[in-house]
């Protein structure tokens, strides 16, 4: 099974122990929610451990492989969209989940884009909420 669909399967079933699995121990995750990634596995955890607690009704729509650059090097890497529908705080949001592979398949580079405008500020208080109640400190913007 490919990496972005027992990322898929995971997800769906809230398995953050086959989650972990999946990602780099330096792996990066850039957020609609703050301008600087999070970085490193035990960070992005926490954050899919909120985000599964945040989202509601989340479900992935569609699902798109092939390549592209990432941002840490610009080398192009192998790479899968998963297109998502959810509702967090009331607000209807519709997104992203553009997965970078690194050579031995593991979840490099992971970026959400999500729209409305104001689902992405509904979706930021409640995510930096809990990360804050998790312990977990958000540095930088």
């Amino acid at each position: 099974m490919a990496t972005a669909d027992r990322f898929r399967a995971a997800v769906d079933s809230r398995d953050i122990l086959s989650l972990e699995g999946l990602l780099t121990e330096d792996i990066r995750l850039y957020s609609p929610v703050k301008f600087a990634p999070f970085e490193g596995k035990p960070m992005v955890l926490g954050l899919f451990g909120v985000l599964l607690r945040t989202f509601e009704d989340f479900r992935y729509v569609g699902h798109f492989d092939g390549s592209a650059e990432t941002s840490t090097d610009g080398t192009a890497a192998p790479s899968a969209g998963l297109l998502f529908r959810a509702t967090a705080n009331g607000k209807q949001i519709h997104g992203i989940d553009l997965l970078h592979l690194d050579h031995d398949g593991r979840i490099k580079e992971f970026t959400v884009m999500v729209r409305p405008q104001s689902a992405v500020q509904a979706l930021g208080e409640a995510v930096l909420a809990g990360l804050a109640a998790d312990g977990l400190t958000v540095e930088g913007p």
